[in-house]
């Protein structure tokens, strides 16, 4: 059988790795056995977050809808989304709160239909 030299694959291996990890603080960045365990705790990781960030945005959409509610019509979060809700209004989360930061007057028009409703 013939023989076989590896060393170009196990060079590419450590290279790819090492490049995966540059940036990584101490050994981490040049050190081949602990930047392979530091990829692998980073894949976990950035897997795990991925599905965080998800409620996190929506965490966030609400308090920014509460804010404006608040600001706009003296309305409550609860309050706002139940009105919208009876009228059929169908924004989502990620929209009204980008109306309420950075459309004020906007969210205001969209939400003064729901106090007059909410009033009478």
């Amino acid at each position: 059988m013939t023989r076989v030299k590896k060393g170009v694959h196990a060079l590419k291996r450590r290279r790819s790795i090492l490049k995966q990890t540059k940036g990584f603080r101490h050994g981490r960045s040049t050190k081949e056995r602990q930047a392979k365990e530091a990829i692998l705790h980073a894949g976990t990781y950035s897997f795990a977050h991925r599905k965080d960030k998800k409620s996190h945005n929506r965490k966030l959409w609400n308090i920014k809808i509460n804010a404006g509610a608040r600001e706009a019509i003296g309305m409550s979060y609860s309050k706002l989304i139940g009105a919208l809700k009876k009228k059929n209004i169908g924004l989502d989360r990620k929209i009204l709160s980008d109306f309420a930061e950075n459309h004020p007057e906007t969210f205001a028009r969209i939400t003064q239909n729901l106090k007059q409703e909410t009033i009478s």
